[in-house]
């Protein structure tokens, strides 16, 4: 074969694996505008309202979130938050974060659903960091990112989120099951 014919097949060869890559997402990429019907548990994740997170402790009054009732959160530079206590994982300087409060009335398995792949942490009413229980995604073409599991005692808790690549993001806590 001749060294200008292979090298022109090894061009064309080079350019179908991008566009294969291309076709392969574009299955998988959700149509715009496109409704998806969500479990009753997460229906509250189609009507957020808006909510900005609080920087600090003395600003968690304003920072409350109703369980089953998805938030469009407006959060803060990472470097102004003052965390109560310091997220496993922070982010770095230019990333976002923030907290809120919620209340639990009853014991049991609450789920935490955002929009985004950020950090988050629940804190007990006595400030301790809460262990993770299971995680995953939301349904697919629905705009949950992640979803995390906490075994909660009532009380007020206190959700860190910390490590967000934008200053807005969706969240939803909800109690399964």
């Amino acid at each position: 074969m001749r060294p200008a014919l292979l090298i022109a097949c090894a061009g064309l060869a080079a350019l179908a694996v991008p566009v294969s890559a291309q076709q392969a997402a574009a299955e998988h990429a959700c149509p715009a505008g496109a409704s998806v019907e969500l479990p009753a548990d997460l229906a509250g994740w189609n009507a957020p309202q808006p909510l900005t997170a609080a920087k600090d402790a003395a600003g968690l009054d304003a920072a409350q979130l109703a369980l089953g009732q998805a938030a469009d959160a407006t959060l803060i530079r990472t470097a102004e938050v003052e965390y109560p206590v310091r997220p496993e994982r922070p982010g770095g300087s230019v990333s976002f974060g923030g907290l809120f409060r919620f209340d639990v009335a009853e014991a049991g398995t609450y789920r935490v659903a955002i929009g985004s792949a950020a950090w988050i942490d629940v804190l007990s009413p006595a400030n301790e960091r809460v262990q993770s229980g299971k995680f995953g995604h939301g349904p697919e073409c629905s705009g949950i990112r992640k979803m995390v599991e906490f075994a909660l005692t009532p009380g007020t808790h206190t959700l860190l989120i910390a490590a967000n690549g934008q200053a807005q993001m969706a969240v939803l806590i909800d109690r399964l099951p």
